[in-house]
């Protein structure tokens, strides 16, 4: 067994480890010896810390050894995680994929992360992120790409993408990553891994590096979906330090998986299935829905008619954001200085044109253009007034359904390049994801399917705010008919 540990899913390595038949450190150790064996195909991780999550794990093991009734013990405990590098984690360096933040190390410790470390869990290291959460591909990275574990040729997804393969390729147990137009679900749906984006203000975001902060959500990815309700377990729930974080209460994730749909109501949106999308994909989901039917759920068709504007809309509103929350990286008071500089104003310069990548530039400057004087009214207002019609199609949509499905993304992973000289393409992956976060609305990806390229494919299952125990209960009725999540990658035929 010792040889693949690596392999467990979370519940199936706590229950080994409360039973005693096996140790957090020795699960740490068979983690950390796939991490060597195929880190450098895949690139999943930015910074490791296996000394401090060995010293985690003996502490874990020290736990478990003092207690005598191990079923009331943390679901999380001696359980190896790995966290993107967007979220603050004490004693481990957050550079957000930028060189602007370069060897920088924060002085406190993300909310998410604290609760992760009071139930006991393993934080393994830091993945790798497109720059300051800005890209669906994790090519936007300043340090590296992230390999797909399917095919190393092509991308993982992003802006989570580092966390997605590392949970693909069993780097880790679990992962979390950030959802600001999808880029939680749409790397699970590349890498074939369970992602979900909680409601905003669902999980605090204090000590989450912020992109655009009425729209990103800190959210698991789990190679099943009983893990990735662990994981939001433990870090849901109300933050005073996050002004944004919603004060009710928070139910038992895990104990919604009942396995049984009958009666619930599946909405399916036909502006989700669209021209010029991968015929796989559609099919591939129209299938998944399917056996939802076959389960005892109701099928309605539903139209949700503002969707196409949410693709403009979210390009107005995120780099608006980001263009206000990215001003504070000058030079001044923390990250890179660029040395050549000899005024304050060259300082800021030359400083943020050497420590930005280009998309980060081009969003900052889109959102800097839509705040201006005589245009803020014309483009960012409106894209707001915008916000709240697509918000409104979801409310009209929920008062006939109890869940929406529809695809996660509109292809399956493409190469590596392919798509690196056009924005607008890149953009369009994430058509499918990023109505949600304008709405502030839950969803999940989970796997339904594989192309003829033996690529995977999600389904996107989305719930109205604070309905995860739905989502969850539908994702996991599903996964227990099929065995897609079951399937991984074969780095060795690579």
């Amino acid at each position: 067994m010792a040889n693949d540990l690596h392999t467990l899913t979370i519940h199936e390595a706590a229950d080994l480890l409360r039973s005693g038949a096996i140790s957090s450190v020795a699960l740490t150790e068979a983690v950390l010896e796939r991490i060597v064996a195929v880190d450098n195909d895949v690139k999943a991780y930015l910074a490791l810390t296996p000394e401090a999550a060995l010293a985690d794990a003996a502490a874990a093991d020290a736990t478990l050894a003092a207690t005598d009734d191990r079923a009331t013990l943390p679901a999380l405990l001696g359980i190896p995680l790995a966290i993107k590098d967007v979220l603050m984690v004490e004693g481990m360096p957050t550079t957000c994929g930028s060189r602007i933040l370069e060897n920088f190390m924060p002085p406190y410790e993300a909310t998410a992360v604290g609760k992760l470390r009071a139930a006991g869990a393993v934080i393994l290291g830091k993945t790798n992120t497109d720059e300051f959460a800005m890209g669906s591909s994790t090519e936007n990275s300043a340090y590296f790409t992230t390999h797909n574990p399917w095919d190393l040729t092509r991308v993982p997804g992003g802006s989570s993408g580092g966390s997605a393969a590392a949970v693909a390729s069993d780097q880790c147990l679990g992962a979390f990553g950030t959802d600001t137009g999808g880029s939680v679900r749409q790397p699970a749906s590349l890498c074939g891994v369970v992602g979900m984006k909680p409601t905003y203000g669902r999980v605090s975001r204090y000590g989450l590096v912020a992109f655009a902060s009425s729209l990103d959500q800190i959210g698991p990815l789990a190679k099943d979906v009983t893990d990735a309700a662990l994981l939001l377990n433990a870090v849901a729930g109300y933050d005073p330090r996050d002004s944004t974080s919603m004060n009710v209460s928070v139910p038992d994730y895990r104990a919604a998986l009942t396995g049984d749909v009958r009666g619930l109501r599946i909405g399916v949106p036909r502006e989700y299935f669209i021209d010029g999308m991968q015929p796989e994909v559609e099919q591939a989901v129209r299938t998944a829905i399917d056996a939802l039917a076959a389960l005892g759920a109701e099928v309605v068709e539903i139209s949700l008619p503002n969707t196409e504007h949410a693709l403009p809309v979210y390009y107005l509103v995120a780099p608006a954001e980001a263009s206000a929350n990215l001003a504070r990286y000058d030079g001044v008071r923390y990250g890179l200085r660029h040395p050549d500089a000899e005024t304050m104003w060259q300082g800021y310069t030359m400083t943020r044109g050497a420590g930005f990548g280009p998309e980060v530039k081009r969003r900052i400057m889109l959102g800097t253009y839509a705040l201006s004087a005589g245009y803020y009214d014309a483009y960012y207002l409106k894209a707001q007034q915008v916000r709240t019609l697509l918000k409104q199609d979801f409310e009209r949509a929920f008062e006939r359904v109890d869940v929406i499905a529809c695809p996660t993304s509109p292809t399956t992973a493409f190469r590596i390049g392919e798509k690196a000289d056009d924005p607008l393409s890149m953009y369009l992956a994430d058509v499918f994801t990023l109505s949600l976060n304008l709405a502030g609305n839950c969803g999940l990806s989970l796997p339904c399917g594989f192309d003829e390229a033996g690529l995977p494919i999600g389904l996107q299952l989305i719930g109205p705010a604070f309905g995860e125990e739905t989502v969850l209960r539908a994702a996991h009725a599903y996964e227990q008919a099929t065995d897609w999540h079951r399937q991984r990658p074969d780095l060795r035929a690579q």
